[in-house]
Order: C-alpha cells, then structure tokens, then sequence
C-alpha cells in the first residue's frame, strides 16, 4: 500500500493515476502530494531516501543529500546570528558530494524512481541547463532513458559528466527555454515517452523540497526566512510544500518562513507582477530579449509557475513573502562576498540568492534572532572541474518550428545511431 495520495490543492480531490496532471475540475490548479503520516520521520532508509515525505517507495540507487550548516563567515558579512546555508554541490571536506553541482540532483533522483514506479519507460526533460546535467547524470547512473531538450543559448554554460554519447541531448538551435520545452512536449508525444511534466509533476517539487526536509532535520525547527533565486519557481514551491508540512506536524513550529525570492534583472516577469500584486505576468516582462541581457540563463523561463492556484503567487501570499531584483553587477559580487566568506565557489543563480538576502538585510525585516536559511542552489563547480574530467554538451540541433515529421525523422535516426 502506497503511503501518499495525490490530491488537488484547490478543491480537495485525491486523484488516481495522476502522473504529471492536473485535476480534471481544477486545470490551473497544482495537484500536491498527501503523505499519509503526518509526522515528519528519518528512518526509512540512507542518504535522501531517509526520509517519509517522498512520493518513492523502494529507491534503486543511493542519492546523497544537501549540505545544512551554520554559517559563520556570510553570517558576519550580514550580521545575521542565526544564518543557516544549504549547500547544494561539491564540497567533500564538509560532506557536500553532488558531482552535478546543483540541487535539481534532488530532482533528477525522486522524478526518476517515481517515474519507475509508475511503470514509465523513459523521460522527456527540457532544461537551461542544470536541470540537464542532473538527469542526464542519473539517467547514466540508473540506466533509466532519458532525452534532454535545451536551448541553444545556454550550452556555453552547460556541461556533463558523462561522455557525450551516453544522453541523448537536443539543442533549439533558434529558441530560449520556453521554446524548448514546447519542443520537449513535442517530441514526447512523437516518442511515446511522457514529458516530465516540469512543475505539474509532484516528484518534482517534492524532490527540490529534500532542502527544507534536511534543514529542519538539522535545525530542529522551521526557519523563520527562507530565500533562494527563481526562474520558474519550482523550487521554491517545493520547500513551500515542506514547510507547510512540517508546520501541520506542529512539532518544529507552526509558522512556515517568510519566502524571499530573488530574480536577475531585467529578466524578472515574477517580479513586476508582484510588485503590483498581479495574479497574472506581464507580456511585456516576458520579452525573449530580456534573456540575453541577465548572467543566469537557468533562470530565464518564460513559463514561470506563477499564476497557477497553488503557484509562486500563492505561497508568496501565504508566507507574506517578498521578491527581490538583482542586477547583474551584483550578482558577481555576491559571487566574490560568498568565496571570500564561506571558502568556496558558487554558481551566478546561487549569486542571485546571496544578493536578494543583502536587500531582504537591508530592509530591516530580519528580527535578530530569526533563523534564515539561504539555499544556495548550485555550488564547487570550479572546483569540481579542476578536480574532476567533465565533457561538453554536443547536441543534435533542432528548430522550434520543426514539423511531426521531421521530429520522427531526427528520432528514427538519433536512435538508429545510439
């Protein structure tokens, strides 16, 4: 017997085979995982997979977790008491063993065991990049197939850990990301594999959740400010959930954090929506020129999840949250304040969080003895290549207009090869 349901989070509905969809009352409703036991247990099994609230019942490959420490050197930086970091990347002298770099390992490992179960037989993923490295590594560790969809403006940043042949990659030679999930979509159907169902999917946020999960294990409580850089919020939304959890189970507190997120300008449609306190984007925040202006292209997607019930606008509404706009020379100095601080390198997004706390600081918002946790999305990648062979991504290139039968043609001969 499986020890969660799936339930729609606007009208209550506990759904059946409700892989990567919505509720057919509520289509702009998220669905959300119900775990059966609300009391928040480490006991079932090593590394992530100790954990009950995951939608896995028996995990085939070992996952290690986030890094959850105090901080002492950003703490000072800040003049925050209780500053806690998660660290999610490369960092084996204090434990932190994601070769990926990136919290969407989390992600990758939760989505494609619960794909597994379900009876699914390969994944469709679309990626700006970490998103890709995290499931083409696993995909490589578990055998699980996996065809990854990027756009093309973003392989400059990108890299793998595994020879280029072993994940077969495509590149939207004349898109951004949102092109490339549509492509993604597209060849899902084609192939016959699901689209991994991006923010719809609850593995997913509940897999990116795994960060407020070993915080409040470590901690002993909830924090009182979460913040954290966003493109589509996914995230976000996952440690939202969490936290929301553990505030039911009553005995790590009952106020979830405060969400602080942050966004590179001028790319920031969350944002200037909210700063209007808008259900709905702008189009005019969504311009794909905007894209090429910020230094985080992992965080430039034009299908934000937002407006939906259950989305980036609700749980700002719910925490009484705040959103942050941070401008591309601040990002490279928060990049420089946390290597200077905390003795290790970060990626330009994890730069985004750091700086949204220097403002979520400097608005006076922070009691004293409040506990924040900053996530620090994505860290030690340069140190991770100088110490460690990685491969650059070559892709097959594909077009956002590409027709049905040219995506069976690419596939027939893609497949051919491999």
């Amino acid at each position: 017997m499986s020890h969660f349901s799936i339930k729609c989070s606007a009208c209550g509905k506990v759904l059946e085979n409700s892989y990567c969809a919505f509720c057919e009352h509520c289509k702009e409703a998220l669905l959300v995982t119900d775990y059966h036991e609300s009391r928040f247990k480490t006991n079932r099994g090593e590394g992530i997979w100790r954990y009950n609230w995951l939608p896995v019942h028996k995990p085939q490959a070992q996952q290690p977790g986030p890094l959850v420490y105090r901080s002492a050197g950003l703490a000072a930086h800040f003049g925050l008491q209780n500053l806690f970091i998660a660290f999610n990347g490369y960092w084996p002298e204090k434990g932190s063993l994601l070769e990926t770099c990136t919290f969407k390992e989390f992600e990758a490992a939760v989505v494609l065991e619960n794909a597994r179960e379900n009876g699914v037989e390969g994944l469709i993923v679309a990626s700006a990049g970490n998103t890709a490295r995290a499931f083409a590594h696993l995909s490589a560790v578990t055998g699980f197939p996996v065809v990854i969809v990027v756009p093309r403006m973003c392989l400059m940043e990108m890299w793998y850990l595994e020879p280029r042949s072993v994940v077969q990659t495509f590149a939207v030679g004349d898109g951004d990301y949102a092109d490339s999930i549509d492509v993604a979509k597209r060849i899902a159907m084609t192939l016959g594999f699901p689209y991994e169902g991006g923010v719809k999917n609850i593995a997913k946020r509940d897999g990116l959740g795994i960060v407020m999960l070993e915080a409040v294990s470590k901690v002993g409580k909830l924090p009182d400010h979460y913040v954290q850089a966003v493109g589509s919020g996914t995230g976000a939304l996952g440690a939202w959930e969490m936290a929301e959890r553990f505030a039911r189970d009553g005995r790590y507190g009952k106020r979830v954090p405060m969400l602080h997120l942050g966004q590179n300008l001028p790319f920031a449609p969350m944002l200037h929506a909210w700063e209007k306190k808008s259900r709905t984007l702008f189009a005019d925040d969504l311009r794909p020129e905007l894209i090429g202006q910020i230094t985080t292209r992992v965080l430039s997607t034009r299908y934000p999840a937002y407006s939906v019930r259950g989305g980036i606008y609700d749980a700002l509404t719910a925490t009484k949250g705040r959103m942050y706009g941070v401008e591309n020379d601040n990002v490279y100095a928060a990049l420089d304040a946390f290597q200077k601080t905390e003795g290790i390198d970060i990626v330009p997004a994890s730069g985004v969080a750091v700086a949204a706390l220097d403002q979520v600081v400097k608005s006076g918002v922070i009691g004293k003895d409040e506990t924040v946790l900053l996530n620090i999305t994505g860290g030690g990648e340069a140190r991770l290549r100088k110490e460690k062979k990685t491969y650059s991504v070559v892709p097959q290139y594909i077009s956002k207009a590409v027709t049905e039968k040219q995506i069976e043609e690419i596939l027939c001969n893609v497949l051919k090869k491999s």
